[in-house]
């Protein structure tokens, strides 16, 4: 099942254990309905989980649990401030106060009366003095004029801002979270492979540092140390077993120090019908092999053909043995492999 870079990164997470209460019950609640998923979080633990043996646990300073405290609290007001600055302005003008209306009187009504001036009595001393009139409330009301704010016709180019959709911050929290997810799997990828190259520095350059788990095998080197062979002694015999691959010896071939005559024993080859064994002396000091004749058909044949070739080329050659037509090969070169070959041994010293 192919799942979303968000699925990875919540496996991810999980198994390093930065995620919130809600979010570790859903990523186990999905490795409970889903083992693929399961499968893909026991993946990740298994790659981080060498972080795990090469870093101890850190415990972080008050400051950083202060700061994050405080970016909470933070984060909240900015909200509240957005919610409230996105509320309908037009609740604001529905609750002020209405203007004072002058009071209207009937049409039809007649004015009142006005009593007629009466004779002024004769002031005593003993009177107090009259007072002014004084005006009633009200009576500056009916002079006042009453000014109508005029209305216009909404402009429809002009949106209400009560009709303006608030952002409620969901798509910037969740790409927030994005983010922190891909920054903690980077800075974790990034470790675990720091991790691996001082490993694998040390296990170049200091391995005696390191435990015995995460030393290299040692590393043996076989060197094959070729001693020349000795030249061949006048007093002394040499012989060599001419045999095949997993068989035994086919032919005994035998040196003379002295004169470099050599024999040659059939002991275990089968001759095949129309063919004939033929000798040859190979060695790098020679362009191409040398033929020393066919094996004769008896038990042993003699032969004097080596006394005029170097004492250390018949010492080291090799002496091999090939299948060919009856009399040997006619162009002087092996028409076939070897099927018998062997290098001199000293039997006899001098």
């Amino acid at each position: 099942m192919a799942y979303t870079e968000d699925h990875i990164a919540l496996a991810a997470e999980y198994a390093l254990g930065t995620l919130d209460a809600d979010e570790r019950a859903q990523v186990e609640t999905m490795m409970a309905v889903d083992p693929a998923f399961a499968d893909v979080v026991q993946a990740w633990a298994f790659r981080l989980g060498v972080l795990n043996q090469m870093v101890g646990s850190v415990e972080p300073r008050p400051i950083v649990w202060e700061n994050i405290r405080s970016e909470i609290a933070r984060t909240a007001l900015s909200q509240a401030s957005l919610q409230i600055s996105s509320q309908d302005p037009s609740r604001e003008a529905s609750e002020a106060p209405p203007l004072p209306q002058e009071p209207q009187t009937p049409p039809d009504t007649p004015p009142p009366p006005v009593p007629e001036p009466s004779a002024p009595e004769p002031a005593s001393s003993d009177a107090p003095p009259p007072e002014p009139p004084r005006s009633e409330p009200g009576a500056a009301a009916d002079v006042t004029p009453q000014f109508v704010p005029q209305t216009h016709a909404p402009d429809p180019r002009i949106v209400p801002v009560s009709q303006i959709p608030a952002s409620d911050g969901s798509n910037v929290i969740r790409l927030e979270g994005r983010v922190k997810r891909w920054r903690n799997i980077a800075s974790a990828v990034s470790a675990l492979a720091a991790a691996l190259l001082v490993t694998l520095s040390l296990q170049i350059f200091l391995p005696d540092t390191l435990p015995g788990a995460l030393r290299p095998a040692p590393r043996i080197q076989t060197v094959e140390v070729k001693t020349p062979a000795a030249p061949l002694s006048a007093s002394s015999q040499y012989v060599a077993l001419l045999q095949g691959q997993g068989n035994g010896p086919a032919f005994i071939l035998t040196i003379d120090g002295a004169t470099r005559n050599f024999t040659v024993r059939k002991v275990g080859a089968t001759p095949e019908p129309g063919k004939s064994f033929e000798l040859w002396l190979i060695s790098d000091k020679l362009p191409a092999p040398r033929s020393l004749g066919v094996i004769g058909t008896g038990e042993f044949t003699a032969r004097r053909v080596l006394a005029g070739y170097d004492s250390d080329l018949v010492s080291a050659a090799t002496y091999a043995v090939t299948v060919e037509q009856p009399g040997g090969s006619p162009n002087g070169r092996p028409s076939s492999a070897p099927v018998f070959s062997g290098k001199l041994i000293q039997t006899v010293p001098p």
